[in-house]
């Protein structure tokens, strides 16, 4: 599909659209890019937009959890607001934080607040996610998800350079069978992926490569 002078790709198996990966952009892009974004931990408005994850998740959270803010960007604002609910919450970012020794332990929830979106190269990204959740532990994810296909040209999420790839609801629900997770989604845009004490001995496949997919 070309759109906008830019192809994009389908996975058959999670239909999750993505860019060509010749096409995606370089990191110093990136960072410039999100500068741009105006996510003041302050503003009123954008801890409302961070609370449609918080607030579902915290109600599932035992006291005093322990988590990591995955992808936190230059303000942390998801961070300072779930420890100012209680939790121990650390903190790493490949462009604004990215000491690896948080990524060297397990946590009771990670949380990835507009973030997938940016991964070049998902299923090692989610692999590595499932990595870091201890058992019994949250995964929450927010993304806008992709609807139809007709408006996928006018879409402003598909226009951000930095988004790379775009999510159906379909395929957290492939993840999710993947990793042995159960998904939920308790608000439009907002997952929820809970990692089961005694997991299945027989996770499904998982999702090939979306650089061999077809458009």
């Amino acid at each position: 599909m070309h759109v906008g002078g830019r192809d994009y790709l389908r996975c058959k198996a999670c239909e999750a659209t993505f860019l060509h990966p010749a096409q995606r952009p370089a990191a110093a892009d990136e960072r410039a890019e999100y500068l741009l974004h105006r996510n003041d931990p302050a503003d009123p408005g954008y801890r409302r937009f961070l609370a449609r994850l918080a607030d579902p998740l915290c109600a599932r959270l035992a006291p005093v959890a322990e988590g990591l803010d995955y992808g936190c960007g230059p303000g942390a604002a998801l961070a300072a607001m779930l420890r100012a609910a209680g939790h121990v919450v650390s903190v790493h970012d490949p462009l604004f934080a990215p000491d690896p020794a948080p990524l060297a332990r397990r946590y009771d929830f990670v949380t990835c607040t507009e973030v997938v979106e940016h991964f070049h190269a998902p299923a090692a990204e989610f692999a590595r996610l499932d990595a870091l959740l201890r058992a019994g532990a949250w995964l929450g994810i927010t993304t806008c998800f992709q609807t139809d296909d007709a408006r996928f040209a006018g879409w402003h999420y598909r226009r951000d350079p930095t988004h790379v790839v775009f999510y159906r609801e379909a395929t957290f629900r492939v993840l999710a069978r993947r990793f042995g997770w159960r998904c939920e989604v308790p608000a439009k845009d907002v997952v929820l992926m809970y990692k089961p004490r005694v997991l299945d001995a027989t996770p499904s496949p998982l999702c090939p490569n979306p650089d061999r997919e077809s458009p």
